[in-house]
């Protein structure tokens, strides 16, 4: 099972001041325009009781690695036992050893990575006239004008952590530490109902805390000092309370809420006689409950001493890391073979389509072995006679010892016998037919005639070796160069390549994909797109786009596997995708490629994710700047991913930003290309929406389609993407709305006309375009 790192107070002698584990501390309830704190200096900003500290601290394994934010800093905890609960955002605990953080004069708390020479992360508070900031005795650190009204708060924008009397609203979202490629991805939010509820993703909610009556909705979830979690209404009075273990246990006197790397939320309080910090109540008593919470190819076990660990589907290597390979790749050597999984049942991931028939055990299982998109099944044996086939490889699930589901994992059977020696094959005896080679034949001396060979095949040999061991000592290099290059404090294992070896890994540029975008491939063999940048930028801010951009991961957008940055020459280096551009693939739209109806509507909706996730899922909000299907790209498995996000704070040398309603705007033309086939934005714009107005809405789409049109999706597609191109910015939807439509969870209004700049609804009947509409 997943489990936190401890924070590790560990500054290097040979590259930072020797400063021991106990805080130089500033004691201040006031602060000051001008203060600053410092990794070097290790001083700290503390509550005037003591119990928090404002400062840097070391959160990983890495050394020069730090993060900046709150802790606690009682002296009845111990130093490596404080834990931290609120985290500066977009720093995501990686800056070097000589970055500080300073409140400045104009007002503005600013975070400076000296490794980089970039501000990574600001409060926008300039225009709020600050006069003072202070870290309250709660935790609470806040900026405040001269009538001491507060202007900021880190309680207003937490990161994994709850503390008592901390209000948890629905416009906040506590989001787990990103630790691995799951745990990012786990997020605790409040929904308009007024319920609690952990996702996995944007889309998959696997619990849901409060009761969500119409009579008794909550507006704010709180922690309270004596161990509750409750849900209060608008009066701030309970709806709905879960009790820690130790409820008004008065001897505790801290405790924290936090949503934990392996998805789970827990309550913890400070155990004095242990010196620990005890999980006294988490929302999910079943860990195997928790989506993914074995990681993308593994089974979570539920044992019979009420533990739970993760094991890999098959083969032998069964670790708690569940690190398994994929279970089926579709071109076996020598056929396939199903694994037989009992009180196991899976889901996949994604994309996540399963689908359903009725039939027997052995018939699902022979289905899916006989299918080459099948991946596994389960069978749910409850007397439904469910057969859930996958097409996913990436494959999790739980067991339990009272599960009656059966599953089957395909994967390839065993290597070609013949390629590999048996290990009892007897060797050649002196009366085998080898054997012979060594008598004399028809007058020749045949030992002699072997000898002679023998030397000249022996020089040859060693010559052979010689090239091939300079050829391999070149490689080795190169991929030590380019494995083990320096990897900077904010690039999240980034490769930091040298001009010389961009050369080698493109051939000398030999292969363009694309504008300025070359295919190379990395001494693994794995290939990349590498692209220009040119010299249009300064090192300074290309460092600062690369340390945003390289800490993003999300399914639906592309990998930044390394960069270029040396005098001259500035490369981004991304995972290759094989199927190239959607624009492409679009022009180029047949039956026979898969550009079905419903490909076009999962293509959309996972570039609404991949920007919703940009916009609101990272520490830091990010705009993608020249968001349309030239930068879309489809992977092996035409798995859409959004490519150059970011890249939209670096135009003619200066940064800048189209921001959210740019993006959206963007996006609504996507939609509109992807449905029509037509390019031409402004008249594609006015011509869908008279058609979709007058009700000939499937008169829009594309007559390459020849599989059918769903009319909900296409309802759907169309107001969403008539809201996104409103000239009004303000009236356009959030992209997390938009992935809400598009996916069918949320209703959506008839739109007004889109080229219209001001506030107005249809000149036309409204009543039949909403009736047949399924929301």
């Amino acid at each position: 099972m997943l489990e936190r790192q401890k924070i590790v107070f560990n500054l290097p002698l040979p590259l930072c001041f020797a400063l021991g584990f106990l805080f130089f501390s500033v004691v201040s309830s006031d602060i000051p325009l001008g203060s600053k704190i410092s990794v070097a200096v290790n001083d700290y900003w503390v509550s005037s009781n003591g119990d928090f500290a404002f400062g840097f601290f070391n959160s990983s394994d890495q050394p020069n690695q730090y993060s900046a934010g709150i802790l606690f800093n009682s002296d009845s905890i111990p130093v490596s036992k404080r834990t931290f609960v609120w985290v500066v955002a977009g720093a995501d605990g990686a800056v070097g050893c000589n970055s500080y953080l300073e409140l400045t004069q104009a007002g503005d708390l600013v975070l400076f990575d000296s490794s980089m020479g970039v501000t990574v992360w600001t409060s926008n508070t300039s225009h709020f006239s600050v006069a003072s900031a202070a870290l309250l005795d709660n935790g609470n650190l806040i900026l405040q004008n001269r009538d001491q009204q507060v202007v900021w708060q880190s309680f207003k924008t937490p990161s994994d952590t709850l503390l008592p009397g901390q209000n948890f609203s629905i416009s906040e979202t506590l989001r787990a530490a990103s630790k691995n490629s799951i745990s990012s991805y786990y997020s605790l939010s409040m929904d308009s109902s007024g319920q609690l509820r952990l996702r996995w993703e944007s889309a998959v909610i696997y619990w849901t805390g409060g009761s969500g009556t119409s009579s008794t909705v909550g507006n704010r979830a709180s922690l309270t000092s004596n161990g509750a979690l409750q849900l209060l209404d608008q009066r701030y009075r309970p709806v709905w309370t879960v009790f820690g273990a130790d409820h008004n246990d008065s001897s505790v006197s801290f405790r924290f809420l936090r949503l934990d790397v392996d998805g789970n939320l827990r309550m913890y309080s400070w155990v004095k006689a242990s010196r620990s910090w005890l999980p006294v109540w988490q929302a999910i008593p079943n860990q195997c409950d928790v989506f993914a919470t074995c990681g993308l190819c593994g089974i979570c076990v539920f044992t019979e001493a009420g533990s739970t660990i993760c094991k890999c589907p098959y083969g032998s290597n069964n670790d708690s890391n569940s690190k398994c390979l994929a279970p089926y790749k579709p071109k076996c050597v020598t056929g396939n073979t199903m694994i037989k999984l009992e009180h196991t049942s899976l889901y996949g991931l994604y994309p996540p389509n399963d689908s359903i028939t009725h039939t027997s055990l052995e018939q699902c299982k022979t289905s899916c072995l006989n299918d080459p998109l099948c991946t596994s099944v389960t069978v749910t044996n409850d007397g439904t006679a469910q057969c859930i086939a996958k097409q996913t490889i990436y494959i999790t699930g739980y067991s339990y010892p009272s599960l009656r589901s059966i599953s089957f994992v395909k994967k390839c059977s065993d290597e070609d016998p013949i390629a590999v020696l048996p290990p009892n094959t007897p060797k050649s005896s002196p009366s085998s037919p080898q054997s012979s080679l060594f008598k004399r034949s028809r007058g020749y001396c045949i030992p002699c005639l072997i000898g002679a060979a023998s030397g000249t095949l022996g020089a040859f040999v060693v010559i052979q070796i010689g090239i091939g061991l300079c050829i391999f000592i070149r490689r080795r290099a190169i991929k030590k160069a380019s494995t083990l290059a320096y990897k900077g404090p904010h690039s999240q294992g980034l490769i930091v390549f040298s001009y010389t070896e961009i050369q080698d890994l493109t051939g000398n540029f030999k292969n363009r994909i694309g504008s300025k975008t070359f295919k190379g491939m990395l001494p693994d063999s794995r290939p990349v797109a590498i692209k220009d940048m040119r010299a249009t930028i300064t090192e300074k801010q290309f460092r600062g786009v690369v340390s945003v951009i390289g800490n993003i991961h999300h399914k639906n957008l592309v990998k930044l596997e390394g960069y270029c940055c040396e005098s001259g020459h500035k490369y981004l280096v991304y995972e290759f995708a094989k199927n190239g551009s959607v624009d492409k693939w679009m022009e180029e739209a047949k039956p026979s490629n898969g550009l079905t109806w419903s490909k076009r509507m999962e293509t959309c909706l996972g570039v609404a994710k991949a920007m919703a996730y940009l916009h609101t899922g990272c520490r830091e909000f990010v705009s993608h700047g020249n968001l349309n299907w030239e930068n879309v790209v489809l992977d092996e498995e035409l798995v859409v991913k959004v490519t150059e996000f970011g890249l939209g704070r670096l135009c003619c040398g200066t940064i800048a930003s189209t921001g959210a309603a740019g993006d959206i705007g963007s996006f609504g033309e996507m939609v509109l290309v992807m449905v029509s086939g037509q390019r031409g934005a402004e008249v594609v714009s006015e011509w869908a929406y008279k058609e979709w107005a007058e009700g000939r809405a499937e008169g829009v789409v594309d007559g390459r389609i020849e599989d059918g049109v769903n009319r909900n999706e296409l309802e759907r597609a169309l107001r969403i993407a008539f809201w996104c191109l409103q000239r009004d910015e303000r009236m356009r939807p959030s992209m997390g709305e938009v992935v809400m439509v598009l996916d069918g969870s949320s209703p959506v209004d008839p739109p007004p006309p889109p080229f219209i700049c001001h506030r107005r609804w249809l000149p036309v009947e409204e009543e039949g375009l909403e009736s047949d509409l399924e929301t």
